[in-house]
């Protein structure tokens, strides 16, 4: 069984500390920037009535795993946007798509990743160069394969340049729908196109519609063979939490 940690540690991370052991206790408060970093939106971020973190099921949380890699167009084009087309292509090498699932689009800008000016990859008129879904891919992927969440390694589900022409339509879209994303994922390349499960958690705040996502990882199952006899599978998984940077 192998585990990945697929969250970009902290960058903006303050921390205070109130007591220390010479005290009788230690005691730490830690500030974070929302929407910043791996995080998860919820419904409720752009959409009115839509659900908040904790209305999400824990159920929707532990999800199948597939991983679309665009890494290579991407790199050739950074304005790639992920088409209903590509989905296809992909199910008719993988399968089709299980309902309830969550798909990344794996385009390898995490790589990016601390570097801000690479990830926004701003132009001379200040228009962000990256890729992103297609309204097609995200209409597919909802009403058709009834996917529970989706995820990709950028700031937003919009690529650039539509985004600069027309806003987040895409984000408010996927958002309208009910199901939560997941931003700036990482370690997409590691992760097995099929075979993997997502687990997301987070801190329960109550009311949020936001939370970086300290506990975020990839599970893939093992068949355990013996002597070329299947004896099972295994499913375990570690809850890594990244250092915040100093």
């Amino acid at each position: 069984m192998r585990k990945v940690h697929t969250s970009q540690p902290f960058l903006l991370c303050n921390k205070k500390i109130f007591f220390t052991l010479k005290d009788g206790f230690h005691v730490q408060k830690f500030t974070v920037v929302g929407q910043y970093g791996t995080h998860i939106d919820a419904p409720i971020h752009f959409v009115e009535g839509g659900r908040w973190l904790d209305e999400i099921d824990l159920k929707d949380l532990l999800l199948p795993l597939y991983v679309i890699d665009k890494s290579k167009e991407v790199a050739a084009n950074p304005n790639f946007i992920l088409s209903k087309q590509d989905i296809l292509d992909f199910e008719a090498e993988h399968g089709q798509i299980a309902e309830g699932a969550f798909v990344a689009f794996r385009s390898d800008w995490s790589k990016r990743w601390p570097d801000q000016d690479a990830m926004r990859n701003l132009d001379e008129n200040g228009v962000q160069q990256s890729p992103g879904w297609s309204r097609e891919a995200l209409e597919f992927l909802i009403h058709e394969r009834h996917v529970k969440a989706v995820g990709h390694e950028t700031f937003d589900t919009d690529a650039g340049i539509p985004a600069a022409e027309h806003g987040l339509v895409n984000e408010y879209y996927l958002l309208e729908q009910n199901i939560y994303q997941v931003e700036v994922l990482n370690q997409l390349d590691q992760v097995p196109a099929v075979g993997a499960f997502d687990f997301d958690c987070f801190p329960s705040l109550g009311q949020g519609n936001w939370f970086t996502c300290p506990c975020h990882c990839h599970l893939t199952i093992n068949k355990e063979k013996e002597s070329g006899t299947e004896i099972g599978n295994s499913l375990e998984f570690d809850l890594v939490v990244p250092p915040p940077h100093s």
